[in-house]
């Protein structure tokens, strides 16, 4: 065989190879392709599933009640002061559980009462990082009294701000949650306004780390720049990451705050926001603030055209968000266009509740009920409540596994008619 010969040879193998390569390349890209398109034109389809890192583990690990924790370090996070962060880490310095991405942690809080003693009582937090397996963050906002009211200030935030200090021990139960982030080519927009953010920072961090290829957007409401948390760390991921848009509005700006620079749209955020920066895509949109931003921008998502399976909420005050799911469902039994009685019976009060009203937790709070309430989620137990008489259907598998002959209230209907002890 001649030396050109041989050369030839080499090179029809390299470009054998070479082909053979690039078609993998292609029928993997073709594939992703298709299965965006297929979202696309199917916005009911739910995003594909799979467990973080860990996930498999995450059950196995976690822990029965409450846990020991320490605070390693406490750093504030805004220019107000107003939201601190917390660094937990385990007592017996054991491998932490991953958690997904969204959850939080419920806290058992030993707090001052007027008469000198301490009153036992349930909080939850998110969780403001990505999963890692030596240490959790949650980041508090001190909650005040509106401007001349008188309401107190915020107990539990009070408490954690003023007498939480580096090394003070927490009793703390394992992260829980259904609202959350799943692993997923699905492209997704983060909506936080106020201390709403901290469970976005939590999707936000990981996806970045986890999926860097996958496109994010966040959209963050404050008032002004005193309020924003984590400037410099969001400026940063926004810099390092092209897939990853940050959008800022504030609603209120200071005389020194520059647009473009600081901010990107003086609103608030509403649905026209959304409209006139996202691409027709079939996002996912994650969504967390006060009740009056959740009130609005959710029904306003569905009316853009956002199938109800693709729109992920949490509130963190009481809410009382209508869904159009929730409006047409087929009316539970003993259903009258009345509606259904429920009975409150410390409180004396007889209530006709209709679909529209939401959780017998949100019904409670319209009628000027009050109920001990923490995550809103199920997890932390705080709203339990003696069934005396009827059945209650529950909306999701709770966290927190209720006594028996009792429910949780933030994520329960009634079934039938139903008197509870509170």
């Amino acid at each position: 065989m001649s030396s050109l010969s041989l050369v030839l040879w080499i090179a029809a193998g390299i470009a054998l190879q070479l082909a053979i390569w690039l078609g993998i390349a292609f029928r993997r890209h073709w594939s992703g392709y298709q299965a965006l398109r297929r979202r696309a034109t199917d916005p009911d389809l739910p995003p594909t599933a799979s467990p973080p890192e860990g996930g498999e583990e995450t059950a196995a690990a976690a822990w029965p009640g409450f846990r020991s924790f320490r605070v390693e370090r406490k750093t504030f996070e805004d220019a107000g002061l107003s939201v601190c962060s917390f660094y937990l880490v385990a007592e017996d310095g054991q491998p932490l559980p991953a958690f997904l991405p969204g959850q939080f942690l419920t806290f058992r809080l030993d707090l001052p009462t007027a008469s000198g003693s301490t009153e036992a009582v349930m909080r939850c937090y998110s969780l403001s990082d990505a999963p890692r397996p030596d240490g959790y963050r949650v980041s508090i906002k001190r909650v005040l009294p509106p401007a001349g009211s008188d309401f107190p200030p915020g107990r539990s935030s009070s408490y954690f701000h003023d007498c939480v200090k580096v090394g003070s021990k927490l009793q703390v139960r394992a992260p829980a949650g259904h609202f959350h982030i799943e692993r997923s080519a699905v492209p997704v927009v983060l909506i936080g306004a106020g201390i709403g953010i901290t469970p976005m920072l939590s999707m936000l961090t990981w996806c970045l780390a986890q999926q860097p290829g996958r496109e994010v957007w966040l959209f963050y409401g404050v008032r002004n720049s005193r309020e924003m948390v984590m400037k410099a760390q969001l400026q940063a991921m926004a810099a390092a990451h092209p897939n990853f848009r940050l959008r800022i509005c504030f609603s209120d700006p200071l005389p020194q705050d520059v647009a473009v620079r600081d901010y990107q749209h003086r609103v608030r955020i509403d649905v026209n926001v959304l409209r006139m920066q996202l691409p027709l895509k079939p996002y996912h949109f994650y969504v967390c603030g006060p009740a009056s931003m959740m009130e609005s921008l959710v029904p306003a998502l569905e009316d853009w055209g956002v199938a109800p399976a693709r729109i992920h909420f949490e509130a963190f005050a009481p809410a009382s968000i209508k869904r159009r799911a929730a409006m047409n469902a087929a009316a539970p039994q003993g259903a009258t266009d009345a509606g259904i009685l429920v009975s409150f019976a410390r409180s004396g009060k007889q209530i006709q509740w209709q679909p529209g009203d939401g959780t017998l937790l949100q019904l409670a709070e319209a009628h000027g009920i009050a109920v001990n309430s923490g995550c809103r989620a199920g997890g932390c137990g705080s709203c339990q409540t003696t069934i005396r008489a009827g059945e209650v259907s529950y909306r999701q598998t709770p966290d927190y596994d209720p006594e028996p002959g009792s429910c949780l209230l933030c994520i329960c209907t009634p079934k039938t008619g139903v008197t509870l002890e509170a």
